[in-house]
């Protein structure tokens, strides 16, 4: 019985074992940091577009620093709150043998 409880390797082979925990959470942040780049180029002119009533109020140069700082502070906080956060629980989940504790966990690793 103890013979077949013992972990499985993965289908990619030993040599990918190392590499996956860096691979995943890497490719992790480079895909959601270019959506994330992505979603603050819309911001942009999504507040150019909307907010052309304050432009008496602003001027022109006022809306275009409203709309730079609206779209740099979205993929900061996109990148600090959802993609820092997620890399690193991805990169505990390769590192650690078992987080959650349990058999499913063992079992979905294998695959990756």
């Amino acid at each position: 019985m103890e013979e077949r409880n013992k972990q499985l390797h993965s289908i990619w082979g030993k040599w990918w074992v190392p590499i996956r925990k860096w691979f995943y959470p890497s490719w992790l942040l480079y895909e959601t940091s270019y959506r994330f780049y992505d979603y603050a180029e819309s911001v942009h002119p999504y507040v150019i577009n909307q907010l052309e009533g304050i432009e008496v109020y602003i001027k022109e140069i006022g809306l275009q620093i409203l709309a730079a700082i609206s779209s740099i502070a979205t993929f900061a906080i996109c990148t600090v709150f959802l993609t820092v956060p997620a890399c690193f629980l991805l990169y505990c989940f390769f590192t650690t043998k078992n987080v959650t504790g349990t058999t499913f966990e063992g079992k979905v690793k294998v695959y990756f």
